[in-house]
């Protein structure tokens, strides 16, 4: 195997760190506009169960699930971005992805914009079997073993 894919899933990590930041760094100021968004999502889910507990559960717990989701995202975005606990992350960024694709993504009227919610579940998943790469602060002995 040449160098250049030996670095590979230090890249797609990377990529897949600055995608959840991305979406992390549209909460950092602020969560009210996710109000309408969560109330839109939970009245167009056609996902017998789902539908119920966005809006019973959900719904009137917007800004704490608001808020969990932009931390959850945040913090997937940083481990990855530094290649800390990487497999953990990339779990965690699984769930949050399967969350959006199953919730937020039917309140997008554009199949288009939908996938963008699944390629995240996809790029996630990819980052959780091909784990930190070379370049990464696992790869240090002082890193603890739980986060490598």
């Amino acid at each position: 195997m040449n160098e250049m894919s030996k670095v590979w899933p230090s890249l797609v990590r990377v990529i897949v760190a600055l995608y959840w930041l991305y979406f992390a760094s549209q909460k950092w100021n602020g969560i009210d506009w996710m109000r309408g968004v969560i109330k839109t999502t939970a009245d167009v889910n056609p996902i017998p169960g789902l539908h119920q507990f966005l809006e019973a559960v959900v719904v009137p717990n917007w800004a704490f699930f608001g808020a969990l989701q932009g931390i959850g995202e945040t913090v997937v975005g940083v481990l990855l971005l530094f290649g800390i606990a990487t497999r953990w992350a990339a779990i965690l960024g699984v769930l949050l992805a399967a969350n959006l694709a199953l919730t937020v993504a039917f309140g997008v009227n554009d199949d288009g914009f939908r996938w963008l919610y699944w390629l995240g579940l996809v790029a996630s998943a990819q980052v959780v079997v091909s784990g930190a790469g070379p370049i990464a602060l696992s790869r240090f002995k002082w890193v603890p073993a739980y986060l490598r």
